[in-house]
């Protein structure tokens, strides 16, 4: 796959945003329950629709539509690696939280959101909804999906 910048990304959002993000962030995971997490994923799904990706002939391709609107939000990169049956997606680089919640429940959070987002552009290029991409590991700054 391509080369891709290791550097920690940095964001600075405007005062009162981040806040009012994580205060929402936290409420829903506090609120809903269960459903919390298919709740984000789904507005992941929906962020996605609004920001669709051209068609990907490759998997190149789709590493670098996908790592240019990653790039255009401030969230990092992924990489792809394709295998015989499965797609692995690794998230790399995810904005820190902020200090309102608690790391662990913004990587939840963001882990289900970007969950949405790559399942729905994976459909978008012709996946099929009934492959589920599922989040393997979920530790520091690197998210780990499988497509399969």
């Amino acid at each position: 796959m391509s080369e891709q910048p290791t550097a920690r990304v940095t964001w600075s959002p405007q005062p009162g945003w981040f806040d009012l993000v994580c205060i929402m962030t936290e409420s829903v995971l506090e609120n809903g329950g269960d459903e919390a997490t298919a709740f984000l994923a789904s507005t992941g799904e929906t962020l996605a629709m609004r920001y669709p990706l051209p068609a990907s002939r490759t998997v190149q391709d789709l590493e670098r539509e996908m790592n240019l609107q990653l790039a255009r939000f401030n969230w990092g990169f992924v990489q792809i690696h394709p295998a015989e049956n499965a797609i692995q997606i690794e998230h790399h680089a995810l904005p820190a939280g902020h200090d309102t919640l608690p790391a662990e429940r913004w990587r939840l959070a963001m882990g289900a959101v970007l969950g949405g987002l790559y399942a729905q552009w994976l459909r978008d290029q012709g996946g099929s909804a009934a492959v589920p991409l599922t989040l393997e590991n979920n530790n520091g700054s690197t998210l780990l999906y499988r497509y399969q």
